[in-house]
């Protein structure tokens, strides 16, 4: 009938197996991943009776190593720019033809080593006419002083007046005058005349040769012949920043400052210089100090240019106590180590760490040599645990060499790779 409503769907619909399924998965996924974070992440006590379960199998391998007293130097570290100590561009003093040169590109010389020669005729005639206008001069003057003595004669006797003998000394006084003249024009024209031989101003090497022999160069010439740099000794630059300074003066009052230039892919120290100037300002763009180190470079291992790592030494921690920095465990109550027991039982120990580096750490206290520490096999290590014990004395000896085993430190809690000076 039109009039009624229609009639609801009362058939029931089958629940499809495939769905409750997944739901179950899901479910067991869920209380499996919980069951292992409670097992993980559970209370201390549950964690404690656990590695006590492991300390139940036998005794926890470990390496241990010592602690020792050392002198550990503090170093700063900054890459450096090398330059010359001192570098000339050789330029010609007077215009002419370039007839020799007496240099090979990349050849060291000395102070006064003929370099080139510039074409010399133009130069020796004029030195050539500066002297024979002296020799006129000086006949001149030599004729006029014997005037002169003979008015002298005169005069004595009332021969010749007063005024003849006065400008007779007056003609000797000009003639005096002009041969010193000639005396400067001469010396001029030997100056000028010694610059077509061109010598070199300082002990370096030569660089790549600008001008070819039978060239014409002139004194304008602002490329010059080759460029000298003096590579032994040489210098480094380096940047600072201005925090540093302090600690710097300070060192630097007490005496001259020991530099290491380093290799840049293994630390290794190729030269070993000391600190000459730093700069009387600080760059306020960048908040630096610009320093000077001197390196004495006999194998030429730094050149011109080229940037080098540089650490600068400015004190020693004198018999600090010292060990590897592996050892060095942090908890949420600070800084601690495991150190071994007469019984070969492990004891958390908290300690202050004084400075730090990737090799070992200065311990202000908590430590006192010679006491071991685990420096390996954390994994199942508790406090009293039993261990097995095997040596592993990785840290420095006292008097290592600087730049191979023994480093500057840095802070505790510092990064990166390269050792800080302290704060």
């Amino acid at each position: 009938m039109h009039g009624e409503l229609p009639k609801k769907d009362s058939t029931v619909r089958p629940v499809k197996a495939g769905g409750g399924r997944r739901i179950i998965v899901y479910g067991l996924v869920l209380l499996t991943v919980a069951g292992a974070l409670y097992y993980v992440f559970g209370t201390p006590a549950q964690q404690q009776q656990r590695r006590g379960r492991f300390a139940a199998d036998g005794p926890v391998p470990v390496l241990v190593a010592p602690a020792k007293l050392a002198d550990v130097p503090v170093y700063i570290d900054a890459v450096g720019t090398t330059k010359a100590l001192n570098s000339v561009t050789v330029r010609p003093q007077v215009d002419g033809k370039l007839i020799s040169v007496a240099f090979k590109e990349g050849q060291d010389v000395k102070k006064g080593d003929v370099l080139a020669r510039i074409d010399p005729t133009t130069y020796q005639a004029q030195l050539d006419q500066a002297v024979a206008k002296k020799a006129q001069d000086q006949a001149l003057l030599t004729n006029a002083q014997n005037d002169l003595a003979r008015y002298e004669q005169l005069a004595a006797t009332n021969a010749v007046n007063r005024q003849q003998l006065d400008t007779q000394k007056s003609l000797v006084a000009q003639y005096t005058a002009q041969v010193q003249s000639d005396q400067a024009a001469v010396e001029s024209a030997q100056a000028t005349l010694a610059y077509t031989t061109i010598k070199a101003p300082i002990d370096g090497r030569t660089g790549i040769r600008a001008v070819d022999e039978g060239n014409i160069v002139r004194a304008s010439d602002s490329t010059g012949i080759v460029t000298i740099t003096q590579l032994r000794p040489i210098s480094v630059l380096l940047n600072l920043p201005q925090q540093y300074l302090s600690q710097v003066n300070d060192a630097f009052a007490k005496g001259p400052l020991k530099v290491d230039a380093q290799r840049s892919d293994n630390d290794a120290v190729i030269d070993s210089g000391a600190l000459t100037v730093v700069d009387n300002q600080v760059d306020a763009s960048t908040g630096t100090v610009k320093l000077k180190a001197d390196f004495p470079n006999a194998n030429l291992q730094l050149w011109p240019g080229q940037f080098a790592n540089i650490r600068l030494l400015i004190d020693t921690l004198q018999q600090v106590v010292v060990i590897p920095t592996g050892a060095v465990q942090r908890g949420p109550t600070g800084t601690f180590v495991y150190v071994i027991k007469d019984d070969n039982s492990a004891t958390i120990r908290p300690i202050v760490v004084q400075k730090q580096d990737e090799a070992q750490t200065v311990i202000k206290s908590g430590v006192t040599p010679p006491e071991r520490v685990v420096t390996t096999g954390f994994a199942r290590l508790t406090d009293g645990a039993k261990v097995t014990v095997s040596s592993n004395d990785s840290s420095p000896a006292p008097g290592a060499p600087a730049g191979q085993r023994q480093r500057g430190t840095r802070p505790a809690g510092a990064t990166g790779n390269r050792p800080s000076a302290p704060q």
